[in-house]
């Protein structure tokens, strides 16, 4: 079978794409490793129209059901390992060896969290090492843990450690917390938070668990350990567009460059959407936005391309 389309990635552009490509009735597929994305870390969202306040996992779940509703197919458990063209169709082949034939793409497969790359940091992943604090904050109860970010995410992950830990570091690496002011006050009154600048993250102790992370003081170059039982890491975001790099044109930070007009990326044919590319704001609302924007894009394109 060759589809009109075949979406890639599952969170808010994704969505947003499969709602609009469904009532415009083509013949398309959805393909992502997990329905949600970045949206199911995010316990509280407040500026998506319509709501006053919604979790990430309640609102992509609402997407998710409307899209099932217009007969939208999503396909979970599918990340894509290339994308080719033969000719006039592209072929998208996915890590499982599943193929699947298509005339259009919309790439809205979003990033995913930056790690630290320090030592210990990948064994104790699953094991005091998070980067999801509103699904791990829970598992650290009246104990100390350490927060690696001082923007807005970092300090979203002290948010929601609050309610648990004993104690909680924030360490960012420049001269200064970056995130929300009035953020950072509502964390100094709880009287649980400590922030710690000029940081340089070394090291996460541990065995079996993580007991401490080593941190370097960059103005006296004094290494320091806090004892804590779990690190949060908000140390940014990288596209997922490796499997695209040696096909559509990137920009230096790795973002699939589009058409800001049309969301067209360099290969005729392929449309991109939401965190994944070049759009300067990286909001929810923005994404499905710009996920109706690629579907549109890609219906007209169609249409074009049948005429005679």
């Amino acid at each position: 079978m060759v589809y009109d389309l075949v979406i890639i990635g599952g969170a808010s552009a994704g969505l947003s794409a499969a709602i609009y490509a469904a009532r415009k009735k083509l013949n398309f597929i959805l393909l992502t490793d997990k329905v949600g994305g970045q949206s199911l870390l995010t316990d509280s969202i407040e500026n998506y129209p319509g709501f006053v306040s919604i979790s990430g996992p309640e609102l992509v779940k609402k997407m998710e059901e409307q899209a099932l509703a217009l007969g939208a197919e999503i396909k979970e458990k599918k990340l894509v390992k290339s994308v080719l063209k033969i000719d006039k169709i592209f072929e998208i082949e996915t890590h499982d060896g599943e193929k699947y034939q298509t005339k259009t793409i919309i790439i809205a497969s979003g990033k995913h969290p930056r790690p630290l790359n320090v030592p210990g940091e990948k064994e104790l992943t699953g094991k005091g090492v998070s980067y999801c604090s509103i699904c791990d904050a829970p598992l650290f109860q009246e104990v100390p843990v350490a927060v690696v970010g001082g923007g807005n995410s970092g300090l979203e992950s002290a948010t929601d450690s609050v309610p648990y830990a004993s104690l909680i570091y924030v360490l960012e690496f420049g001269p200064k917390i970056i995130g929300d002011e009035e953020t950072q006050e509502k964390l100094k009154k709880t009287g649980k938070v400590e922030f710690i600048v000029n940081a340089q993250t070394l090291k996460v102790a541990g065995d079996k668990f993580v007991d401490g992370l080593v941190y370097k003081d960059r103005i006296s170059g004094e290494e320091k350990e806090l004892k804590v039982k779990g690190i949060f890491v908000n140390v940014g975001q990288t596209p997922s567009a490796g499997f695209v790099k040696d096909f559509l044109e990137l920009n230096q930070q790795g973002e699939i460059a589009i058409d800001h007009k049309t969301n067209q990326t360099s290969v005729e044919g392929i449309f991109a959407a939401g965190d994944v590319t070049d759009i300067k704001y990286k909001q929810c609302v923005v994404a499905a936005a710009e996920g109706a924007k690629a579907a549109l894009s890609a219906y007209n394109y169609l249409q074009k391309a049948s005429r005679p």
